[in-house]
């Protein structure tokens, strides 16, 4: 068994107390996770009462486990994979398990947002370690009482029982016994093998009340003498507000209030906006009088910078890459001399543009200030985040602001940031009531947060034999360049350069599903197909040729990934997708890549439907570590490709005069139902590894895959998102 110390820094990571009613609670400052709200069982029933604090596994007299949860649920199913975790060590009854809920304690938690495919990687060993503890103490209590050694006992599915004889007790009817028990400096983990909920798949615990339609996001919530409000920004990124016509829309039917806001704090936090900081409130008791409010207005907007267009940004992304100094950079052996002596050199650059995230849920939040504290309710990725930055705007104490959290209808990397929870915190105190606040779609797509544009430059060489001897990549982002420069083929060339490029603009930005990655993947693997075409090479063999080179001669000792890994997954998918067979009318593409600590390959087929490009199937092999919940990981994997796709053939954020031109679904196109993969299928690599980040992984080599499947189909390579505007474009100019 794998031992897991539960003291660290001479601070106890657990604590114990008892239960109103009975019972044991099992607290612990580092959790992490969690299901649905409480929900009565057949075979348990809730206890009379719960004595309730935040970050805790609660043990009732019943036998029924509670566990809270801290981070926020964003749709990866968090909910129902992380009490699967402690349930596991716990050993108990998985019917027997609900989860709350908490609300934001940075007291009590840390890590406590929905961010970077981290909740399960970084609450691993703490899910485990609370389930384990739990098990031990239950264990020793059971002892106590019938004067034998813990060794002497077993426990399945929360029923102790003797080895050698006839007892036994279930977890309710000994847990309130167990309380005061020391807990252990050190106690035992199961070993992986002996898993038995671990690696099964189970429903997701919120899908019934999710598609009957229960209550349980932002926009749901509803509190008595609540308004409603809506905001107005300044129509182009450089401009900012001066005044309105104020009282005529005071004056307008439904509408109770108007005034601006501002939100500028003095120390502005990364989560921050940065773009529009006084902005038009209009309160009301509906949304229509409300949005025919917004249409009234008449502002006054003073230019404060100039005003960008896509033109002026495709300027300075290639001004960039000719001048820019690079913020982070890379150089093994000398590139240039090696690239002087290739028997081959080719050399692409590839770009994609601006892309807002488009939530399914539009932005929300609820609030109410009073003049002593601050209560915010809605769905956001960061809660803490949003704590801090309504502290600051209302300078009220940390401990008199509360952020609840709701079910999240999407996030993508725009719930990150905490603007829209801020404005609500404004208004409340503007208006002296409870508020909540909703954007409608023109608002949220105009008012940033944008995935960053990028321009990648590409160069390889090849000697006379066509192996890869020089490689180099220089990429420039508006704001953040998008390469990353120990990441493969660093390490697998000896000739390698890599240079990340930072540009500025005034058009806010900011994370947006899988980082960079979902550029970079999509520009390197679509350049490897085309280097090994020209090395006459098949494009897996190509890529595996270079893994071999990683893992027995590697170069550099900075390298991110492990090839043994990310060769097993393009192993993997060469053999589910019986790569190299030819299929009439079927053209295939692949790609591989590794991001957020995980390895994914895909192989994807394209058929010609009206000479237009239809995805038919994909092929995905992933190695994330363990899979807690192989249902669940199947449709973040399956999310993630439809997600890459659809950017890629489709989406694309313009600008003229610093106003966005595609401000709605009637000009930015999403991907259609008809446009998705008919199939896709998954296969997980079987992993002794802890868990890895799995809801991004997904997406970043479905964009290199389809590029490189659409040049097969059609001869013509892409370079520019979104690739349906460019292969238009391509066949108008010949």
């Amino acid at each position: 068994m794998t031992k897991i110390r539960t003291h660290y820094n001479r601070r106890s990571f657990l604590k114990v107390s008892a239960a109103a009613g009975g019972g044991m609670l099992i607290g612990f400052s580092w959790f992490t996770g969690c299901t649905s709200d409480k929900k009565i069982k057949e075979k348990v029933a809730i206890p009379n009462e719960w004595f309730e604090i935040n970050g805790y596994i609660k043990i009732g007299d019943t036998g029924m486990v509670t566990i809270y949860s801290p981070n926020p649920e964003i749709g990866q199913n968090v909910r129902t994979s992380m009490p699967m975790i402690v349930a596991e060590e716990l050993d108990v009854d998985w019917n027997n398990v609900v989860v709350e809920q908490a609300p934001l304690n940075t007291g009590i938690y840390q890590n406590q947002f929905a961010g970077g495919s981290l909740s399960i990687r970084l609450s691993w060993n703490a899910l485990r370690m609370a389930g384990a503890t739990g098990r031990r103490m239950l264990l020793e209590a059971a002892a106590k009482e019938w004067g034998v050694a813990v060794s002497d006992l077993s426990v399945t599915k929360g029923i102790i029982s003797e080895k050698n004889g006839e007892r036994t007790v279930d977890y309710g009817a000994i847990a309130s016994k167990a309380v005061g028990i020391e807990i252990p400096d050190e106690i035992d983990l199961k070993d992986i093998n002996s898993f038995e909920l671990i690696g099964t798949s189970k429903r997701n615990v919120e899908g019934e009340n999710i598609v009957t339609g229960k209550p349980m996001y932002g926009l749901d919530f509803k509190r008595e003498g609540m308004q409603l409000a809506m905001i107005q920004h300044p129509p182009a990124f450089g401009m900012k507000l001066k005044d309105f016509n104020e009282e005529e829309i005071k004056a307008m039917p439904g509408v109770k209030d108007a005034f601006i806001i501002d939100i500028a704090l003095e120390d502005p936090s990364w989560s921050d906006e940065k773009g529009f900081l006084q902005l038009i409130a209009i309160v009301g008791d509906s949304t229509w009088p409300l949005m025919k409010a917004k249409k009234a207005i008449r502002a006054n907007w003073e230019l404060i910078s100039e005003l960008e267009n896509s033109e002026m940004h495709n300027r300075t992304l290639e001004t960039a890459l000719a001048s820019g100094k690079a913020q982070g950079s890379r150089k093994d052996g000398d590139p240039d001399m090696a690239f002087s002596k290739a028997a081959k050199v080719i050399e692409r650059t590839y770009s994609s543009p601006f892309l807002p995230h488009n939530t399914m849920e539009p932005m929300n939040f609820f609030a109410n200030v009073t003049e002593t504290s601050a209560e915010l309710i809605g769905p956001t990725q960061t809660p803490e985040a949003l704590e801090g930055s309504v502290s600051k705007l209302l300078g009220l104490p940390l401990e008199d602001v509360t952020v609840n959290m709701t079910r999240i209808g999407g996030g993508f990397g725009r719930r990150l940031y905490v603007h829209f929870g801020v404005e609500a915190a404004a208004i409340s105190k503007k208006i002296g009531a409870p508020v909540k606040l909703i954007y409608t779609r023109e608002d949220d797509m105009t008012q940033g947060t944008y995935r960053p544009a990028y321009q990648s430059v590409y160069k390889a060489g090849l000697d006379e034999n066509n192996n890869l001897i020089a490689f180099s990549v220089k990429g420039a982002g508006l704001p953040e360049g998008p390469v990353f420069p120990n990441r493969f083929p660093a390490g697998a060339v000896e000739n390698y350069s890599a240079e990340k490029i930072d540009a500025k603009t005034n058009i806010t930005t900011g994370a947006w599903r899988a980082p960079r990655s979902h550029f970079t993947a999509g520009a390197e693997q679509a350049f490897l197909d085309e280097v090994a075409e020209l090395a006459g090479k098949d494009p897996i063999d190509f890529r595996l040729e270079l893994f071999d080179r990683a893992i027995n001669n590697p170069i550099g000792e900075k390298n991110d990934y492990e090839p043994e890994r990310y060769a097993g997954v393009l192993k993997l998918v060469k053999e589910k997708s019986n790569w190299g067979e030819s299929i009439p009318g079927v053209y295939r593409g692949v790609a591989a890549y590794f991001c957020h600590h995980s390895y994914v390959a895909e192989v994807i087929d394209v058929v010609m439907v009206d000479e237009k490009p239809k995805v038919k199937k994909v092929w995905c092999a992933v190695d994330c570590g363990i899979v807690i919940n192989p249902d669940a990981a199947k449709n973040m994997i399956q999310g993630g490709v439809i997600d890459g796709i659809g950017h890629a053939m489709y989406s694309q954020l313009t600008f003229n005069n610093g106003q966005p031109n595609e401000i709605n679904f009637d000009r930015y196109q999403l991907i259609r139902h008809a446009q998705a993969p008919e199939d896709i299928e998954v296969f997980f690599v079987d992993s002794s590894v802890d868990p890895t980040g799995l809801g991004e992984p997904g997406l970043p080599p479905a964009v290199g895959a389809l590029a490189n499947a659409i040049y097969q189909a059609t001869g013509k390579r892409l370079y520019k998102q979104p690739f349906m505007n460019n292969m238009q474009l391509q066949e108008l100019v010949g």
